[in-house]
């Protein structure tokens, strides 16, 4: 959405006050005028050099490329219609992280209070909300995937080790089952990792270690020796 009462190069130099800036930036937009001002807090808030002169172009540079239409919309509405506004926005900044700011805007009005501009705050809530909701949950369903490829790696593996054991004992699938908790509770090893140990002595890889082979040993028949 652009506007003619945007202008891009009739600008008024920013002017620095006496005291130290106040930690919120503020700017003013006459659109009789064409005329921008910024506080020096805002050069600062968004990154910009303070000799660079306040804008349209120049705030619009800082926005993130999905906040700048927004706060353009906002600010023309309130100009032109008079409604105040306060829009959250994320400011590209060039020498640091990404910054979460809220601008606000007032109507700026003249002395029989027709609109003529407006005028609002900048601030800086970056460490002062909770995480973007829709970050915590893409992170948290990512967590969620690797567990649960993780669980179906274990569960083939072990359903692996139990088909061994049922060859090698003899038995039904409880049996065996209830034969790799016994291994994984004696040998302080984790279920899974008992069933790895079986799988691949099976494959012919590796040789058992010597105290789940000694308890294999007790409970397979003579006739189907161990490596």
């Amino acid at each position: 959405m652009t506007s003619a009462a945007l202008p891009r190069h009739r600008v008024r130099p920013a002017r620095v006050p006496e005291t130290a800036p106040s930690p919120t930036a503020r700017y003013r937009y006459d659109a009789v005028s064409g005329d921008w001002w910024w506080s020096p807090g805002m050069h600062a808030l968004l990154g910009l050099d303070p000799l660079r002169e306040p804008g349209i172009e120049a705030l619009l540079t800082t926005q993130h490329p999905d906040d700048g239409a927004r706060l353009l919309a906002a600010l023309t509405a309130t100009f032109e219609g008079g409604r105040p506004f306060a829009v959250e926005t994320r400011v590209l900044h060039p020498t640091s992280a990404q910054r979460s700011v809220v601008v606000t805007g007032e109507p700026l009005r003249d002395e029989t209070g027709a609109l003529r501009g407006v005028e609002g705050h900048c601030a800086d809530i970056t460490g002062s909300r909770a995480p973007d909701p829709d970050a915590a949950t893409a992170r948290a369903l990512q967590v969620e995937v690797a567990q649960m490829r993780t669980a179906m790696a274990s569960r083939a593996v072990i359903e692996q080790a139990k088909g061994v054991l049922m060859l090698l004992t003899n038995c039904g699938e409880q049996t065996a089952f209830d034969l790799l908790a016994h291994l994984s509770s004696n040998t302080h090893r984790k279920v899974r990792d008992v069933a790895h140990l079986l799988t691949e002595s099976a494959a012919g890889r590796t040789r058992l270690p010597e105290d789940v082979g000694a308890i294999l040993r007790d409970a397979c028949p003579p006739a189907q020796p161990l490596r």
